[in-house]
């Protein structure tokens, strides 16, 4: 695995201040960081005890005066977690990469920076996960799978080994795939879905099997 979990002290700003940033922040503080400022253009009050000061405008002053030691973009939407993460980057300011203490991670799978795993979760061998992912509770990842960047494997989600995610994807919550299959990126898979065939870039998939859904559609995670 790459990055380190040797964090005991260093000081974390979290970008986001809503549902997801109190998960992030939690796990953040299991794993040894200290979560100092939040930064959220739509809230004004503490979250879970970390001061909201400002709005993402404020990333490159934090940075620039050594407020911090490095940021994680606890948003959920993948469009604006993956935009604002090349943004920090941008900046000089690492995007930092926290596993709860209850992950399971194999030490041959690789992730790249800016991804959260929460608690529960298991990477298994030769597994890749690109920067800015999230793998939320108690997901799978199998072994030699690939998930590239932005991905969302949502909480309790299953990964068959060497299935492959395409960028900015959403694998629903208990949603399941078998091993081998590619998925496409910018995919919505609904949750509880059960995916059994490959299945094309930007597309909206449900059931059991999954079939692309005729109805109204909102990709507003695609990327």
């Amino acid at each position: 695995m790459t990055g380190t979990n040797e964090t005991a002290g260093r000081r974390l700003l979290v970008i986001g201040a809503g549902g997801h940033a109190k998960v992030v922040i939690e796990v953040a503080r299991a794993a040894g960081w200290t979560p100092v400022a939040a930064l959220d253009p739509r809230r004004t009050s503490d979250v879970l005890g970390v001061p909201v000061q400002g709005t993402d405008d404020d990333i490159a002053a934090f940075w620039a005066r050594g407020a911090v030691d490095g940021a994680v973009v606890a948003i959920g939407e993948n469009r604006i977690r993956q935009a604002l993460a090349h943004r920090v980057r941008g900046l000089g300011c690492p995007t930092v990469i926290i596993v709860h203490p209850a992950a399971v991670v194999a030490a041959s799978a690789r992730i790249g920076d800016g991804v959260v795993v929460m608690a529960g979760a298991i990477i298994n061998a030769d597994a890749s996960i690109g920067r800015d992912c999230i793998i939320n509770t108690a997901a799978i990842v199998e072994h030699d799978c690939i998930l590239e960047e932005g991905v969302h494997a949502a909480p309790r989600s299953v990964m068959g080994g060497t299935c492959r995610l395409g960028r900015g994807t959403l694998f629903g919550i208990g949603a399941t795939v078998r091993p081998g299959i590619a998925i496409g990126k910018g995919v919505m898979v609904g949750a509880g879905a059960v995916v059994v065939s490959d299945i094309a870039d930007y597309t909206m998939v449900v059931g059991n099997p999954a079939r692309p859904f005729t109805g109204p559609q909102n990709l507003t995670d695609a990327v």
